[in-house]
């Protein structure tokens, strides 16, 4: 099955992607989604780049959002499957554009239609999962359209620079 469709590709995270990463997941903007609160090192990506690839090992999948542009791509964010459980058929899905000039382009719709085709005939998952911020309009929007319901709320469940914040939890079944 290849990963990809008319404007995107997903593919496997190459040492290439270092500078990228470094400057993604060093951003403070992205914790708040992320639930991380420190940097992370340049050896420490170089570590995970080189240990990823096997979701039945690690149990996680990440991988690159390329947009086609001409005759070429541009690398625009990333797609994850995390807490994967084979034995239950379950995973949780994240996605991030991060460039807001990338955004509301369609880009995450359609990288997250490839990676639900994907979870369902070849990791043969049964339930997709995600979390996401009451005040995450766009995301939530983005996840609604590709067919996830809404089914529970986790009252003041994330400490923001504003106060605490409800999280909504999201299902999508096969």
């Amino acid at each position: 099955m290849k990963l990809e469709n008319d404007t995107i590709r997903l593919r496997a995270v190459e040492p290439l992607d270092i500078d990228l990463l470094y400057l993604w997941e060093n951003d403070p903007k992205v914790w708040t989604v992320s639930e991380s609160v420190t940097p992370y090192s340049r050896f420490e990506l170089e570590k995970y780049i080189l240990s990823e690839g096997d979701i039945f090992a690690n149990r996680q999948l990440r991988l690159m959002i390329d947009c086609k542009q001409n005759c070429d791509y541009l690398t625009v964010g990333t797609v994850d499957l995390f807490d994967f459980n084979p034995i239950h058929g379950r995973a949780g899905l994240g996605i991030m554009i991060y460039s807001s000039e990338n955004r509301s382009k369609g880009y995450a719709s359609k990288a997250m239609d490839i990676l639900i085709e994907y979870a369902f005939t070849v990791l043969n998952i049964s339930v997709l999962y995600c979390n996401i911020s009451v005040n995450n309009h766009i995301s939530i929007n983005c996840f609604e359209k590709a067919g996830f319901e809404r089914c529970g709320l986790k009252k003041s469940w994330n400490l923001t620079p504003n106060g605490r914040e409800d999280e909504i939890m999201l299902q999508l079944i096969k």
